[in-house]
C-alpha cells in the first residue's frame, strides 16, 4: 500500500518531529509539573484522543477531495509542502525570541478545567495549528494509485499520533529534570525548535521536488 522509499522518509520524519519539544509536549510537561504524573498521563491522553479527531475529520477531507479531482489533490500536497516549509522558518526565527516556559499561567486554570483528560481532549481539538499540521503534513505519503486514500491516511495519522503520544509519555517519567532543564536553558529550547524547523523545511523542500504519487 505505501512506497518504501516515502514510507522510510516518514517514519524519520514522525519520530524526529515527535521528539521535538512542541506546545502539546510543553502542555503535558506543564500538567505533570503541576500535578503530578497521573495527571500529566490523563492529560497525554486527551491529547490523543484529540488528534485522532484531526486525524479522522482531515482523512474524511481528503479523500472528498481525491474523489472530486487528482488534480485539486495535487495542490493539496504542494500546498502542505509550502506550508511545511512555512512552519519551519517560523520556528528558526521564533527560537531566536526571548521565551519562558511556566506551570503557573496553567495553574491558574486548574479550578475552571480539573479534568486534565478533557482539558487535553479540548487543547488538542480546538488548535488550528494541529489540523493545518495534519493536513499538509500526512498527504504527502499518501499514494493514490494504491487506493483507499482514507485508510492511509487514518493509519499514517494514528501512527504519528501514537508516536507524538510515547514521547509525551516519556516526558511525563522524567518530567523533574526534564522540566528543570526547559525552564532554564533558554539555549535549549532554541536548539530543540531549531533543529525541527530544519526539519520540516527539509521535509517541505524534498517532498515538493519529488515525483507527485
Amino acid at each position: 500500500m505505501f512506497d518504501s522509499t516515502r514510507m522510510v522518509l516518514f517514519l524519520t520524519a514522525a519520530v524526529l518531529l515527535a521528539v521535538a519539544p512542541g506546545p502539546g509536549m510543553l502542555y503535558v510537561l506543564a500538567r505533570s509539573l503541576a500535578g503530578g504524573k497521573r495527571e500529566g498521563v490523563f492529560s497525554a491522553l486527551g491529547t490523543f484522543l484529540g488528534g485522532m479527531v484531526h486525524v479522522l475529520a482531515a482523512a474524511l477531507g481528503v479523500s472528498v477531495i481525491l474523489a472530486r479531482s487528482a488534480t485539486a489533490f495535487s495542490i493539496v500536497k504542494y500546498a502542505g509542502a509550502a506550508y511545511l516549509c512555512f512552519l519551519g522558518v517560523r520556528m528558526i526565527l521564533e527560537a531566536r525570541k526571548q521565551e519562558s516556559f511556566s506551570t503557573e499561567d496553567f495553574s491558574a486554570d486548574r479550578n475552571a478545567a480539573r479534568n486534565p483528560l478533557w482539558q487535553g481532549i479540548a487543547t488538542e481539538v480546538l488548535n488550528p495549528k494541529t489540523a493545518l499540521f495534519f493536513l499538509s503534513f500526512i498527504p504527502q505519503f499518501v499514494s493514490r494509485e494504491s487506493g483507499n486514500v482514507f485508510l492511509q491516511f487514518v493509519m499514517l495519522g494514528t501512527f504519528s499520533v501514537v508516536l507524538n503520544t510515547s514521547a509525551d509519555l516519556i516526558v511525563i517519567s522524567l518530567a523533574g529534570p526534564l522540566g528543570k532543564k526547559i525552564r532554564s536553558s533558554a539555549a535549549f529550547r532554541r536548539r530543540q525548535r531549531t533543529l525541527t524547523g530544519v526539519i520540516m523545511i527539509g521535509l517541505g523542500t524534498y517532498l515538493a521536488a519529488s515525483e507527485s504519487h
